[in-house]
């Protein structure tokens, strides 16, 4: 993903009102970019609130700017600055995170950022874009710099086997008829949960687009027993989904990262498997919810 967002901006830049700004990280990456554009690819060095402010003052002029770096550098670290320098300006970015919860969990807890989607829903108005692969980020990108408010692209090294380049909305990818609990994917998780439920009547839709939320579609889709699956922290998309069906008797179920401390480095898959997002840890819970004993 992140090899496909650098050359996807590489292409944005022939709009001149795009301007590319980071802050070390994908730096050498960038240099081509950065060769033919040399006044719209700005490395700040490693001053993560001084590139969102930058962002802000482009943003001002009417430029477009995409920001980038790891997600606890660019959301966790900066927070301050996406509220004052964009959101309390009334200006839009991009911001395009790699990382995502914990790709670089071998690099320790400052490359891990679980909440990164649940900070910026403190906020107003902002889209949320989580590809579930490396095709997904190209028009993702696009559709974001070509839009006015600000976005947040969160990639990850983690990918399904299929892209859905045009899933926004819910696409059902497993329908498993009228009634049916209902279990909600969201990015780079879909295959794990597709496995987890396997065997069992539960129908399957996709997002990559948590925010704004396709509530429309949850209520179309939704019975009485909604399982929420994220890349990121649980039970960040828990108020929208109960919001959208306050009006109907049913049970939720929100499944993601924990919110303990793990104080551990290991692998991706390590962490899945700790914080029960693999197949089977998906499964127990899954099983748990829709056969209380």
């Amino acid at each position: 993903m992140r090899d496909a967002f650098v050359t996807s901006a590489g292409e944005v830049l022939a709009d001149p009102r795009s301007t590319i700004v980071l802050a070390d990280i994908s730096a050498a990456a960038f240099a081509p970019a950065a060769a033919r554009h040399p006044d719209r690819v700005i490395n700040v060095g490693i001053r993560e609130q001084l590139m969102i402010g930058v962002a802000g003052g482009l943003a001002l002029t009417g430029q477009r700017p995409i920001v980038h770096s790891y997600a606890p550098f660019l959301i966790e670290r900066a927070y301050e600055q996406i509220k004052l320098d964009l959101d309390h300006q009334g200006v839009g970015a991009v911001l395009v995170g790699i990382g995502a919860s914990y790709d670089r969990a071998a690099a320790g807890r400052t490359h891990v950022a679980p909440a990164d989607v649940a900070l910026l829903d403190t906020l107003d108005g902002w889209t949320v874009h989580v590809p579930g692969h490396p095709d997904e980020v190209r028009p993702l990108l696009r559709t974001a710099v070509c839009g006015t408010g600000s976005a947040y692209l969160r990639l990850s090294t983690r990918v399904n086997a299929v892209a859905y380049p045009e899933a926004g909305d819910l696409r059902v990818v497993r329908d498993a008829g009228p009634g049916a609990p209902l279990l909600v994917a969201v990015g780079p998780v879909l295959d794990a949960a597709l496995d987890a439920v396997a065997d069992r009547p539960v129908t399957v839709a996709f997002t990559h687009r948590p925010r704004p939320f396709d509530t429309a579609g949850l209520r179309a889709l939704a019975g009485g027993e909604v399982i929420l699956v994220e890349p990121y922290l649980a039970g960040t998309s828990t108020r929208v989904v109960a919001a959208a069906l306050a009006d109907r008797p049913h049970r939720l179920l929100a499944l993601g990262v924990g919110r303990a401390e793990l104080r551990r480095y290991g692998t991706p898959e390590d962490h899945d498997r700790w914080h029960g997002l693999d197949a089977a840890g998906l499964r127990r819970s899954v099983d748990a919810f829709l056969d209380p004993a």
